[in-house]
C-alpha cells in the first residue's frame, strides 16, 4: 500500500511570542546557559600563565551560537558564564575574561551562516581577533623581546582559527553540522569548536598578556598545552553536542530562527 504524499504548499513555523531573543524562546536559552553553569563546576585543565582552571563549559560554548544563533547565543553564553562565576569560583579565573570569552565564542559559531542573512556578521568578530592577534605578536616581540618561533608555536591555534575562519570552511563546517551525515556533523562541530574558541582565545590573549607579560620561558611551557586544551574543547563540543543536535532533531522542537544545526 503507497503512502499518500501530503499536498499543498510546505508551511514554515516561526516563533512570533515576545518571550524570544534574535528568533530564540527563552526557554531554550534559560537551558543552555544552565548547561553552561552546570559544566562550569568541572575543571578541565590548568592556567599555568594565570593561575586557576579551565570549566568543561569552554567545549559547548559554539554549540550554544549553532543552536540560538550569534546574538542569543551569546546572552545564553553570557549569563551561564556570570552564573558559573559565583557558584563555580574554583574555574572563574579573571571573571571579565571568561565572560567576554563566552559572549565571543557563541558570536562567532552563530557567525557561520548557510545563507544571504547576516552573511557579513563574521568578517567583525574576525577582525577583532585580527587586531589582537597583530598586537599580541607586536607586545611579544618587540616590547618583550620573546623570541619569533616561540610566540609563532605558542599561537598555534590563535593563527589557526583566524585562517579557518576566513576561508570558506567557516561555512563548510557550518553546512557539516547541518547535514545528515552524523560523520560530517561530528567532523562539523570539533572543527567548529576548534575555530570558534581560537577566536575568542586570540582576543583574550591579547588582553591577558598586555596585563601580565609573561616571559618566553612561560611561552616555551605553554607550547604543547594549549593546543592539547583546544583539543579537549573540541572532543567535548563533538560528544555533547552530538548528543544535544541528536536530541534536538529527533523530539522535533521548532529550530530557533538562526539555528544552522
Amino acid at each position: 500500500m503507497s503512502e499518500k504524499k501530503p499536498i499543498g504548499e510546505e508551511r514554515k513555523v516561526e516563533f512570533h511570542s515576545g518571550a524570544a531573543i534574535d528568533g530564540a524562546p527563552m526557554s531554550y536559552m534559560v537551558v543552555l546557559a544552565a548547561v553552561v553553569v552546570a559544566l562550569s563546576f568541572f575543571p578541565m585543565s590548568a592556567i599555568l600563565a594565570l593561575g586557576g582552571s579551565f570549566p568543561m563549559s569552554q567545549g559547548i560554548l559554539g554549540l550554544v551560537g549553532w543552536v540560538l544563533g550569534p546574538i542569543a547565543g551569546a546572552v545564553a553564553s553570557g549569563i551561564g558564564a556570570l552564573i558559573g562565576i559565583f557558584l563555580a569560583p574554583h574555574t572563574a579565573g579573571i571573571p571579565f575574561i571568561r565572560i567576554w570569552g563566552s559572549l565571543i565564542t557563541s558570536f562567532a559559531a552563530g557567525t557561520m551562516v548557510l545563507g544571504m542573512k547576516r552573511k557579513g556578521w563574521w568578517f567583525w568578530v574576525w577582525l577583532y581577533a585580527l587586531l589582537s592577534f597583530l598586537y599580541f605578536i607586536w607586545r611579544a616581540i618587540f616590547v618583550n623581546g620573546v623570541g619569533v618561533w616561540p610566540v609563532i608555536a605558542n599561537s598555534f591555534i590563535d593563527w589557526s582559527a583566524l585562517i579557518l575562519f576566513a576561508l570558506p570552511t567557516r561555512t563548510l563546517f557550518a553546512k557539516w553540522i547541518n547535514s545528515k551525515n552524523w560523520g560530517l556533523v561530528i567532523a562539523g562541530l570539533g572543527l567548529g569548536t576548534w575555530t570558534a574558541f581560537g577566536i575568542a582565545h586570540v582576543c583574550l590573549t591579547a588582553i591577558t598578556y598586555h596585563m601580565f607579560n609573561w616571559t618566553e620561558e612561560v611561552f616555551i611551557m605553554l607550547i604543547p598545552l594549549i593546543p592539547f586544551e583546544n583539543l579537549m574543547r573540541s572532543i567535548l563540543g563533538m560528544v555533547i553536542g552530538g548528543g544535544v543536535i541528536a536530541g534536538l532533531r529527533e523530539i522535533g522542537l521548532i529550530k530557533p530562527e538562526h539555528a544552522i544545526y
